[in-house]
C-alpha cells in the first residue's frame, strides 16, 4: 500500500504529526482507537470521512516507521 496517498505531515496541522489527508485525525489517533479495541467499522461509523483504505494506510505508515527504526539501530 502507498500510504503516502492518504497520510500527510504538515507543520501547520496538529504540530506536524502525521494525519489523514483532508482531516485533523492523526495516525496516532487511529492506532490508539484500534489498540483500545475499536474495529475498523466502528471507526468508520464514528468518522464518516475515514475509509478502510485510510485506516490501512495508518497501519502501513506505522509498520514502515517501525521497520526504519529497526534498520537504524
Amino acid at each position: 500500500m502507498k500510504y503516502q496517498e492518504y497520510i500527510e505531515i504538515r507543520p501547520d496541522k496538529r504540530f506536524g504529526k502525521p494525519c489523514i489527508k483532508g482531516t485533523r485525525i492523526s495516525v496516532y489517533d487511529v492506532l490508539n482507537w484500534l489498540a483500545n479495541g475499536m474495529s475498523k467499522q466502528e471507526i468508520m461509523d464514528d468518522f464518516e470521512e475515514i475509509t478502510e483504505d485510510m485506516i490501512n494506510a495508518c497501519l502501513a505508515f506505522a509498520a514502515d516507521k517501525e521497520h526504519k527504526l529497526k534498520i537504524a539501530s
